[in-house]
């Protein structure tokens, strides 16, 4: 008798994955972009991402498309030349420049994840936690930390909530695990904390803030 495996039900219609536009050098940075891939398809999860098809960003966009889910990549014009971000998976829609893309981003997901990556990626996932502390989102906000791949990062934060820059309720806004499954797990039981900066903003108005 065949088993059937029913979809795992998710809290999150979409999922916004930050991450590089380099393979890396560890295959488990692709391993695990694949992976991550996987659990947004299992989960039913449509994916929001920056656009392209190189590198991690092309490895799990290829599999939620693959997967049947809807992917929506978010390119600025001036990125859309196939030999930039190669041919572009599932539906694109092109932005003026990096400010409307990051708000665009943002407005159509329900959770932030970061994989592997440089300073975009790393600046896109610094804005989302700062606009959760701020009170612009109340979304999850997970690191994908392969083969401890942000160790040093999660390390300054904690260092930072120690040296009283960083409040322990706006440390709970990121959540980390070293692999895609768990990290699915901890996002879906995701409870935000106040942080007691400012109240909830809209993101129309960060939009107007981000076109000002």
């Amino acid at each position: 008798m065949e088993i059937q495996h029913q979809p795992i039900k998710s809290r999150f219609r979409r999922i916004c994955v930050f991450c590089g536009t380099s393979p890396g050098k560890n295959p488990s940075y692709q391993l695990a972009a694949i992976q991550l891939g996987k659990q947004l398809v299992e989960r039913n999860i449509d994916l929001v991402y920056g656009g392209g098809s190189i590198g991690l960003m092309g490895l799990i966009s290829q599999v939620v498309f693959d997967g049947g889910r809807h992917v929506l990549g978010v390119i600025p014009k001036t990125l859309m030349p196939r030999e930039i971000t190669g041919e572009t998976v599932g539906e694109v829609r092109a932005v003026s420049g990096m400010h409307q893309r990051k708000a665009e981003m943002a407005r159509q997901a329900d959770a932030f994840i970061a994989l592997p990556g440089g300073y975009g990626t790393l600046e896109e996932l610094l804005e989302v936690i700062t606009w959760a502390q701020l009170g612009i989102h109340d979304k999850p906000v997970g690191l994908l930390n392969v083969d401890g791949y942000y160790n040093s990062l999660l390390s300054f934060m904690d260092n930072a909530v120690d040296e009283g820059f960083i409040t322990p309720a706006a440390r709970h806004i990121i959540v980390s695990a070293h692999a895609a499954q768990d990290l699915m797990c901890k996002l879906e039981e995701y409870v935000p904390k106040h942080c007691g900066v400012a109240p909830k903003q809209s993101w129309e108005m960060d939009q107007q803030l981000v076109n000002s």
